[in-house]
């Protein structure tokens, strides 16, 4: 039974608010506070993202309409713009993305036995980067062109249920390559990676630590055939080769060997080469596992249309990176709720409907279920007819 509760307090039970407690004591986050803590100041953001929030005004104002309902909402401190604005800008993001982290792992453990259109037991990354773009004199820390500015979110995806296990802010001008020194290499994974990330060295790390890649060669690709496998070209495979690396620097970046795939993609008419460590595969599966990097492409779709990192609240870093990652842990706490109450609709779906039935006192299961929308009206409409 709902005991009267709202549906942003029923969507926030899903929170570990002991959890959230010991990041918040961790960075000293409610450190002198005596209103509006970070409890609050977390509340109000994913009350933001939730509604499509434009602007601080814009949340005080909605919060402020709803000033009777916001104690059983779980806001404790008075909503005020400038009393937001600061906590965005002074309470350490890390806080946030620390929580995000918790969430991610929650979320992890629930779609771990997901399927993403491969018969794989191993676990499956894409690693990709996309950009937002920022003005250069609101954010003149975000340095990235002379006359832009821009922050890059590099983000390895988990494809079994498409949840960011690891999101790196940085600021535009940081090449995508350079993350790989920042990870770490999960035993028998498999990373999927597009060219950008072609560098031996760090791939050969990689290949040190018992994980696979799959990535593209570039079009000056030289190298040294050593074998060649017999392929199905039925299947598009045009070649299967083990090759060894011949510059003098690539080669001692990655001394051991590769195998080089070529693939002719009929739906596009082009020809891609897939370089990877793994020797077992089947040629058209590690062809397939590359197709499914697409999904980090729609990811970064997806969110920057349905959540609110293209806009942001504040114009320092600091409250920058809290709107991200109070996004992400959003994004990851719609997915935990759509996997655990067992709905059938989009993320897309269930996030709509957030937003309009924030408020609404229905139980929650009830407001995101599909069962109501296939509902038929079986009785005549007896409503007399004023005029003909």
């Amino acid at each position: 039974m709902n005991g009267g509760k709202s549906i942003f307090s029923q969507l926030t039970d899903f929170l570990p608010w002991t959890q959230f407690q010991e990041c918040v004591a961790r960075y000293q986050g409610d450190y002198k506070l005596k209103s509006f803590s970070c409890w609050d100041q977390f509340l109000c953001m994913a009350f933001a993202q939730l509604t499509y929030r434009e602007s601080l005004r814009d949340i005080e104002a909605c919060l402020r309409a709803n000033q009777t309902k916001l104690y059983h909402m779980g806001i404790r401190g008075r909503v005020s713009r400038n009393t937001l604005a600061n906590a965005n800008s002074v309470r350490d993001w890390r806080i946030y993305a620390d929580f995000a982290h918790l969430l991610i792992q929650q979320a992890r453990t629930l779609y771990r036995d997901e399927e993403f259109g491969l018969a794989l037991q191993q676990t499956v990354y894409a690693l990709d980067a996309t950009t937002i773009d920022l003005c250069l004199s609101l954010f003149p820390w975000a340095y990235f062109r002379k006359r832009k500015g821009a922050v890059k979110l590099h983000t390895l995806l988990d494809l079994r249920g498409n949840i960011p296990t690891v999101i790196i802010i940085t600021h535009g001008l940081i090449h995508d390559v350079n993350i790989l020194d920042q990870l770490t290499f999960e035993p028998g994974a498999f990373y999927l990676m597009d060219r950008a990330y072609l560098d031996f060295p760090r791939l050969h790390r990689l290949h040190l630590g018992s994980a696979f890649f799959v990535t593209r060669a570039r079009k000056r690709f030289d190298c040294r055939r050593l074998y060649s496998a017999p392929v199905d070209r039925t299947t598009g495979i045009i070649c299967d080769q083990i090759v060894s690396l011949t510059n003098f620097y690539p080669r001692k970046g990655y001394p051991d060997k590769l195998r080089r795939i070529r693939y002719f993609d009929s739906a596009q008419d082009r020809r891609l080469i897939f370089l990877t460590n793994n020797f077992t595969l089947p040629p058209l599966t590690i062809a397939q596992l590359y197709r499914s990097r697409w999904q980090v492409e729609l990811f970064f779709k997806w969110i920057k249309q349905h959540l609110r990192i293209k806009k942001f609240y504040g114009i320092s870093e600091n409250a920058l990176k809290t709107q991200i990652w109070i996004a992400v842990s959003i994004y990851v706490l719609v997915a935990i709720v759509k996997k655990q109450l067992q709905l059938e609709g989009s993320l897309y779906r269930i996030l709509q409907i957030l937003s309009v039935t924030i408020f609404e006192k229905t139980p929650i299961f009830e407001a995101l279920s599909l069962s109501n929308c296939d509902l038929e009206l079986t009785t005549p409409c007896k409503q007399l007819i004023l005029f003909h």
